[in-house]
């Protein structure tokens, strides 16, 4: 078995060709089985880490093979807002990886992004609870933090939160907002055309971009994914390019005969409205200007 350090250093130094142009991966989670040095949050157990260990190692195992140079880690929620796993394998591999972190936003949430900044973190998730989710002080102290700072917020949500997404969109409209997989359209394996139509609605905004990702979960979700074409079609006819990013949702991804190599093949092959450097854009152009800048 490679050191971590032989390990780290092979990866860094593989060399580029054809077959490994360096795409990034914008988003995927890891953790580790150590509980005692990175213990779950509240509410949480061993039975919600499916599978129950997934190292910066095995993600990187699954992701070079495929051309992925670089990877967006995104805080699991097991952890809480206790982002020290995801900061600690940023800094086993440096230049690898790119973060978005989780915070309480009820907690001096400007001073924290900040520290987390200077620790590569270029985004923060942030997720519905209430109807009001978006409405109250903590949140929009992170919004102007976050347009201030070059910061990104990461949305996880339905479609049914993407009206109030527009709303703060509206009120602070220099923030950079990244869209996780499609705001879910199509989860429960229908791809309706209102929440299409909602989705693209949001390219009015400037700074709001989409990630294609969590093809195992929506639509017909089954391999090789070609009934997400014509919605990826819409919003690549208003977003363009250089508002989209590919993503894995690893290591989610890997469950039901459904493989890392599967997910970036729908961008990387089988989009024939795209141009080369339009493929460069969803694949790594958009995520290193966001994530890696």
């Amino acid at each position: 078995m490679l050191s971590r350090r032989a390990f780290t250093s092979s990866m860094l130094a593989a060399p580029l060709g054809a077959a490994r142009p360096g795409w990034i991966d914008a988003h995927s989670h890891v953790w580790t089985p150590d509980r005692r040095r990175y213990p779950l949050a509240a509410g949480f157990t061993p039975d919600h880490m499916k599978p129950a260990s997934f190292t910066p190692e095995e993600l990187l195992a699954q992701a070079r093979p495929a051309g992925v140079e670089r990877v967006v880690l995104i805080q699991i929620s097991f952890y809480g807002v206790n982002n020290s796993y995801m900061l600690d394998s940023m800094a086993r591999f440096p230049g690898m990886f790119s973060g978005v972190a989780v915070i309480d936003e009820n907690d001096n949430p400007a001073a924290t992004m900040r520290r987390l900044k200077r620790a590569g973190v270029r985004g923060f998730r942030i997720r519905p609870r209430t109807p009001e989710w978006l409405d109250g002080p903590g949140m929009a102290a992170m919004w102007k933090c976050g347009a201030a700072e070059g910061l990104a917020m990461c949305p996880l949500m339905d479609p049914g939160a993407l009206p109030a997404l527009d709303r703060m969109c509206r009120r602070h409209p220099e923030t950079t907002v990244v869209i996780d997989h499609f705001a879910r359209v199509g989860a429960g394996g229908e791809i309706r055309e209102a929440d299409v139509k909602q989705l693209c609605g949001l390219a009015a905004h400037p700074r709001v971009h989409v990630k294609l990702s969590a093809f195992y979960t929506l639509g017909k979700a089954q391999y090789p994914y070609l009934d997400l074409i014509p919605m990826i079609r819409r919003l690549y006819d208003v977003y363009g390019p250089r508002r989209l990013m590919w993503a894995s949702d690893c290591p989610y991804q890997l469950q039901n005969g459904n493989t890392y190599r599967g997910s970036i093949e729908l961008i990387r092959d089988r989009l024939d409205f795209l141009t080369p450097a339009d493929r460069d854009w969803l694949l790594r152009d958009t995520a290193a200007r966001v994530f890696f800048s």
